[in-house]
């Protein structure tokens, strides 16, 4: 089978970015911070779930990644899983995919903020950046009516 075959094996990644975009939307309806997130398996199948939590749960750890890693449950291995995510993750969630072995992460985007998608890729984990102007405009609104809220996620003083 040539590189070219293989792509068609590929799963669906647009279709896996949907459910984490509407994971980050119904994050921001409840007033939280527009990041979601999926973890499935290399045949698409959704394991779980999630979005950032932090300020509906008032819990600093509850990221999109985190809570989809969470509620997917118990695998016994994560090496053929993929992490969809409508934010290229953060350095906490970048561990988490390197803890666990984590065997690729699809990226909605990442203008708005490039976390630790560059030393993932160095570390030998497969990154896909769809570069979706859909996860780009809502994170970019919601960062533009609350930098406060925002600078706190990302760990950054608060201006």
């Amino acid at each position: 089978m040539s590189p070219d075959d293989r792509r068609y094996d590929r799963p669906d990644y647009t279709a896996m970015l949907a459910v984490a975009i509407e994971e980050a939307r119904l994050g921001l309806a409840e007033g939280g911070i527009p990041i979601g997130a999926a973890l499935f398996d290399r045949a698409g199948r959704l394991l779980g779930r999630g979005r950032n939590r932090r300020v509906q749960e008032g819990d600093p750890s509850i990221h999109g990644e985190t809570d989809a890693f969470r509620k997917a449950g118990r695998q016994t291995s994560y090496r053929d899983t993929i992490m969809v995510t409508t934010l290229a993750p953060c350095w906490y969630c970048s561990g988490l995919v390197r803890q666990f072995g984590i065997g690729a992460v699809v990226v909605g985007e990442s203008e708005n903020f490039a976390g630790g998608i560059e030393w993932l890729r160095r570390h030998g984990v497969e990154v896909v950046d769809l570069e979706s102007r859909e996860c780009v405009e809502l994170l970019a609104g919601f960062i533009e009516l609350h930098p406060e809220v925002w600078n706190e996620d990302i760990g950054e003083p608060i201006a």
